[in-house]
């Protein structure tokens, strides 16, 4: 096992594998130029099914840091959350509960609640084959006959054109083929048809 300093990926790091993977370098390759083994580079991919993540992008309707600070100063000038929220454009009842959920007028402070706004959006959500038992079903019985990710996408468009929920990406099926740890198709070599969900 080789000895040394760990340290993590910066974000442009981080880009630049992606970018390598995506021109087809092998995991071998791009951890010899980032001097990580190729496990490292591996786990990387894994987390997002050997997709890149499409970059984290605020929502025009939650509150901006700039909006936080003004909400941070209204308080401390003693200014209600309808003056507050008055002055930003926001409802009442945005301000009133932005400040609650951060600990109330007496201990709100703008970095800190937009920090943990930030980190809480990133909560994981369970993916739609995981969510939705008959839709799985489908695709397993698919998968075991050798269909393709693009063929199975293309069916579910075709047998079901009214129905959003019976259908998935081939990026989707890809990426759950990919991750095995999830267990939402494949379990070891062999498709399971979890009998729980």
């Amino acid at each position: 096992m080789r000895q040394g300093r760990r340290y993590g990926l910066s974000a442009e790091q981080k880009a630049e594998i992606w970018q390598r993977w995506k021109v087809g370098e092998s995991l071998h390759e791009i951890g010899r130029a980032f001097g990580k083994d190729h496990g490292s580079i591996q786990f990387l991919l894994a987390q997002h099914g050997g997709i890149a993540p499409v970059a984290r992008r605020r929502s025009p309707r939650t509150l901006t840091l700039a909006e936080r600070e003004e909400i941070s100063r209204g308080i401390v000038s003693g200014s209600s959350i309808r003056e507050i929220a008055g002055g930003l454009g926001r409802a009442a009842s945005t301000v009133s509960r932005e400040v609650a959920r951060h600990g109330g007028r007496p201990v709100y402070r703008a970095s800190e609640a937009d920090q943990r706004a930030w980190k809480l959006a990133l909560r994981p959500k369970a993916c739609q084959l995981a969510r939705h038992r008959k839709l799985r079903l489908i695709v397993a019985s698919k998968l075991i006959q050798n269909w393709s990710p693009q063929q199975i996408s293309g069916w579910l468009k075709r047998r079901y054109p009214n129905n959003e929920s019976m259908r998935v990406s081939h990026e989707t099926l890809y990426r759950s083929l990919f991750i095995q740890a999830r267990g939402v198709l494949k379990k070891g070599k062999r498709v399971v048809f979890p009998s729980s969900l």
